[in-house]
């Protein structure tokens, strides 16, 4: 059995390997490094994936967060409101613009935004929603939508997890999370569902303004050359990424696929244990398992993450510390949360390695160490 790893990327390259050889050296041969012709081509490859109007490729999916929000016209003391249960930053590019932030209650299930914990938070300060996929499990896009367009609200949605993930609506609709609010972000890092070689990340909208703007943020305030007409900032997506992510983007639907039968396995081998529960899936979404996350009770979890080590099975905590427990927002005084989910769960979750060069050897063997420790 070859050894476990939370992403295996090398085995992953070593099945396109002739395609992104070929891509890169096409790149250094034309020396376009920034801006070349393959950067176009992805935006408008993942654009036609997505469904979505306009995307545009930027340096990192923080840089994308940044971006729609200045594009937005939020201003500081505007609140924003986005779960404490996510990667830091969710909330940290919030912070960075002097808005505030607004931390809310996740669902104990999916892990995402709880709607109704949203609808009391917003007050006449309250000017735009991030809304997190996490771990490649929608959050409950309808309801969030409905509430926003109540209060006239902007919405960003945060898809660095779920990229490629259906939404299913009542009315027997369809569209890819990230499509569904104002403006959709992303990211690119090497190990994201659709990850390059390096950092990059995305933004995309149906909107014509928002996205002219956006790309003018993106370029240092500027549509035509040395003429910045606002306040901007600088990032890309570099060409060897771009083209990368092209070959990449036409095996992401293989990718879920693969992700989701390791996924199978895990809820098979850990259905009906009482101390194990598995990842919900909700039906107005396909989860697409950027994470495989469970949570326990009655199981000490760091000594099950330990005794994982000693088989050398590798495991993760996403996220041992909310946002709403960082010291970073000290600063901002905000009010004191009692978020007893999100405190809940941050006690009990743990995530086991999940990509798609997992094998039934290597499944087999984790599922069977877990059950050893939580049986002993």
């Amino acid at each position: 059995m070859k050894a476990i790893q939370m992403v295996d990327l090398k085995t992953q390259y070593q099945k396109i390997k002739p395609e992104i050889d070929a891509a890169v050296i096409g790149v250094l041969e034309s020396s376009a490094f920034i801006n070349g012709k393959p950067v176009q081509d992805f935006a408008d490859n993942l654009s036609a994936y997505l469904g979505a109007k306009h995307v545009i490729p930027c340096a990192n999916g923080t840089d994308a967060l940044q971006i729609a929000m200045m594009a937005l016209g939020l201003q500081p003391g505007d609140e924003v409101i986005t779960p404490s249960f996510t990667y830091i930053a969710t909330t940290e590019v919030v912070a960075l613009l002097r808005l505030t932030p607004v931390f809310v209650e996740v669902d104990s299930q999916t892990f995402c935004m709880d709607p109704e914990a949203l609808r009391k938070a917003i007050t006449p300060k309250t000017k735009a929603i991030v809304p997190v996929h996490l771990y490649g499990h929608a959050a409950n896009m309808e309801a969030i939508m409905q509430i926003a367009n109540e209060h006239n609200l902007f919405i960003i949605e945060d898809n660095a997890q779920a990229i490629g993930s259906d939404y299913f609506f009542s009315d027997g609709s369809k569209k890819k999370t990230g499509t569904i609010g104002t403006i959709g972000t992303t990211s690119f890092f090497p190990s994201k569902n659709l990850g390059g070689y390096g950092d990059g990340g995305a933004i995309c909208t149906n909107d014509d303004e928002l996205a002219a703007k956006m790309k003018m943020v993106a370029n240092h305030g500027q549509s035509k050359r040395y003429y910045h007409d606002l306040v901007g900032c600088n990032s890309r997506l570099d060409t060897l990424q771009a083209a990368i992510l092209n070959i990449k983007l036409r095996e992401l639907d293989n990718y879920i696929a693969a992700r989701r039968k390791a996924a199978d396995y895990y809820d098979n081998a850990f259905a009906n244990n009482p101390k194990i529960t598995t990842p919900y899936r909700a039906d107005y979404c396909n989860h697409v398992f950027h994470q495989y996350t469970l949570k326990l009770e009655g199981v000490n979890r760091d000594g099950l993450c330990e005794y994982l080590a000693t088989k050398n099975i590798p495991s993760m905590i996403y996220y041992p510390v909310p946002g709403h427990r960082q010291k970073m927002f000290d600063s901002f005084n905000l009010p004191q949360k009692d978020l007893m989910v999100t405190d809940w769960l941050t006690e009990r979750v743990i995530s086991l390695p999940i990509h798609t060069e997992l094998e039934d050897e290597q499944l087999a063997y984790i599922t069977s160490s877990v059950m050893e420790y939580i049986n002993q």
